[in-house]
């Protein structure tokens, strides 16, 4: 009897999933929804840093001791531009998670070098911070690498 059983078992199709499958890309092509998401990552990310960056450069140097490390947490944490900017960039890291969730992270990560591409045009720009023929060059060096990952 129970090897009557376990045939009739084995020979039971498996369930039909009720549950929609997401069609995948075809290689080397990536869903306008996951560019778009890439890119509303990448400048909510950009707009953090540049936040945070406004509000820590308000500060002025800082020197850190145990004696300062309360002050200094205190005017951190009290800081609207740094809160701002925390938020901001949480934001872009909720976005960068939904892109890790469909897409490979050897595929997504080349994108975060437009991340140093844009901090750099608008550090000089925004920020007027100096910016020298190797720290380009660096940039320029950033930008073919990235272009290599995205056409492999």
């Amino acid at each position: 009897m129970q090897q009557i059983d376990e045939q009739v078992i084995r020979q039971t199709p498996p369930a039909v999933s009720t549950e929609i499958e997401q069609p995948m890309p075809r290689k080397g092509s990536l869903a306008m929804s996951t560019i778009m998401l890439i890119l509303i990552a990448t400048t909510l990310g950009v707009i953090g840093q540049m936040m945070l960056k406004q509000g820590m450069g308000a500060m002025g140097p800082l020197a850190l001791t145990l004696e300062t490390a309360p002050g200094i947490v205190w005017r951190i944490v009290t800081s609207p531009m740094v809160i701002g900017g925390l938020l901001v960039y949480g934001f872009g890291t909720f976005f960068w998670l939904v892109t890790l969730s469909r897409i490979d992270l050897s595929v997504a990560y080349p994108f975060v070098s437009l991340n140093h591409i844009i901090i750099f045009l608008l550090a000089w720009l925004v920020l007027h911070e100096q910016v020298n023929p190797l720290r380009a060059a660096g940039v320029m060096v950033i930008c073919a690498g990235m272009l290599m990952v995205a056409r492999s």
